[in-house]
């Protein structure tokens, strides 16, 4: 993830009524595929898989007339780069009610970089539960995959160099919806 890379002269690549659009879409996909999404619970990695989950529960929710269950999977402690970047703080894990087990859990993030997020996702989804099977939502993918990951369900694939950083911007954290694509400031020593 991308979100907290600083970007310098960043411009959008998708606005407000793009993002909407793009998780309408997606809402389709996942009820076609599910046939009928009855048993599929959506979780969001912190921070804006967060509000991107609840926000495609609400569109599920339109689109089937039934509401779809929806968390958050904190990540923190399982990711490969803890001893590398400053300690941060634990997030919150909301499982719904019915838990994960025999269900068909869909992950949502915002940017799918390394995939080394998803990875860690996937190591804190096994502590909680098995599910039926395991789906992944992603608003932008970006490639330079350092993990054999792919998304199910793509907003917009968004090709980009190393030296370009992907931030995304939504109403409930930053104000307004945007992803924007701007030049990746320096990263620090033994980071990527």
């Amino acid at each position: 993830m991308d979100a907290n890379q600083q970007t310098d002269a960043a411009r959008p690549v998708l606005e407000g009524p793009d993002i909407a659009r793009v998780l309408t879409r997606i809402a389709h996909e996942i009820v076609e595929r599910a046939k009928g999404a009855d048993d599929v619970v959506l979780l969001g990695i912190p921070t804006r898989g967060v509000f991107l989950a609840r926000r495609l529960a609400e569109k599920l929710q339109q689109i089937t007339g039934r509401p779809v269950p929806v968390g958050s999977l904190d990540i923190t402690m399982y990711r490969d780069d803890l001893r590398m970047r400053p300690a941060r703080a634990i997030g919150r894990t909301e499982i719904p009610a019915d838990g994960v087990d025999g269900r068909l859990v869909v992950l949502v993030d915002d940017v799918l970089f390394s995939g080394r997020t998803i990875r860690a996702a996937l190591d804190a989804l096994g502590d909680i539960g098995r599910p039926r099977a395991v789906q992944l939502a992603v608003l932008v993918d970006r490639g330079h995959r350092e993990l054999p990951i792919r998304a199910d369900y793509v907003g917009k694939n968004l090709p980009t160099s190393l030296r370009e950083a992907v931030k995304v911007q939504l109403a409930e954290e930053d104000g307004r919806d945007a992803v924007l694509l701007g030049v990746r400031e320096a990263a620090p020593a033994g980071e990527r």
